[in-house]
């Protein structure tokens, strides 16, 4: 039995994230603190006490969700993962827990890649789309339609599980893809709330930034492999895991072929570190023979 630990990424915020981990152990409260001090303002304020409208800006999102998930990973005995993965951002986040980055590099990472993200969405007005009940094949079809037809950024940007597709790109794009996701017969093609779009060629600004810093940082040889976004396959040579991390900016990611994965591979168990449970929900429609649980 392999036990995988997985990580969540942006949009799993919510007000008062973390302030449980802050109150009852010492050793979350010195990481929160040290985060403070990193980030240069009070994050751990802002996750207690702010609003879900504070939450949603992009620079306090990420590592949010990024800290919140480390250190409840790190509250748990004696944990050694036989592998890891993350969802988008929550890759960073995996990236420490199997010792391939130091707590205060990613956090410095996920910082650095929100700000770069933040500036790439206000550079272009885009969006993302969940499709579903639409085979993948047909949503990729389609995107690829109305980019030839448009000349507007349409891709494939979150394979969540089947049946849930999260596409992206330009305002005008995605509102023609979702008319026609919808023609062709997905049971709903919905606007999502955010500020731009994630994982597609619009996040190139960003992925450039987002490398600079990567290429800087010590990436240590990892304690288990890491099944990585933009690959969805076990990686275990830091400068490969380098590669995969700043693709991943602009590339989709695989969740749904990364947990196949990781099965085919023995895992057995997974369990996601961090706040909500979304996870741990597809990996039950992956796979429903999967145990999956969590700690938050």
């Amino acid at each position: 039995m392999v036990h995988a630990y997985i990580f969540p990424g942006q949009g799993s915020q919510f007000s008062g994230m973390g302030k449980n981990l802050y109150d009852s152990n010492p050793v979350s409260k010195d990481m929160f603190e040290q985060a403070n001090d990193i980030l240069g303002f009070r994050i751990s304020d802002i996750m207690f006490s702010g609003s879900d409208e504070d939450l949603k800006q992009t620079n306090v999102t990420q590592p949010a969700v990024f800290l919140h998930s480390v250190i409840a990973f790190k509250t748990l005995p004696d944990v050694k993962p036989g592998m890891v993965a993350g969802h988008s951002l929550g890759e960073f986040s995996a990236l420490v827990a199997n010792n391939v980055l130091s707590f205060e590099n990613a956090l410095m990472l996920v910082s650095i890649r929100a700000q770069a993200m933040q500036r790439a969405c206000q550079m272009n007005p885009s969006t993302m789309a969940a499709v579903l009940a639409l085979s993948d094949e047909k949503v990729e079809e389609i995107c690829a339609e109305v980019m030839n037809e448009t000349g507007e950024v349409v891709v494939a940007a979150n394979y969540n599980c089947p049946g849930q597709l999260v596409i992206s790109g330009s305002v005008k794009g995605i509102e023609v893809a979702c008319e026609r996701m919808k023609a062709a017969g997905a049971r709903r093609a919905l606007v999502l709330p955010v500020g731009g779009a994630f994982h597609s060629p619009l996040m190139l600004p960003a992925k450039e930034e987002l490398a600079a810093a990567i290429d800087a940082t010590h990436f240590n040889e990892p304690s288990c492999p890491v099944y990585q976004n933009v690959v969805a396959k076990a990686v275990t040579d830091p400068t490969a895991i380098k590669h995969n991390l700043i693709d991943q900016l602009t590339g989709a990611v695989r969740w749904t072929q990364s947990v196949e994965a990781m099965i085919a591979d023995g895992a057995t168990h997974f369990t996601e570190a961090g706040p909500g449970k979304v996870l741990q929900g597809l990996v039950m429609k992956i796979n429903k023979e999967m145990i999956a649980d969590g700690v938050s």
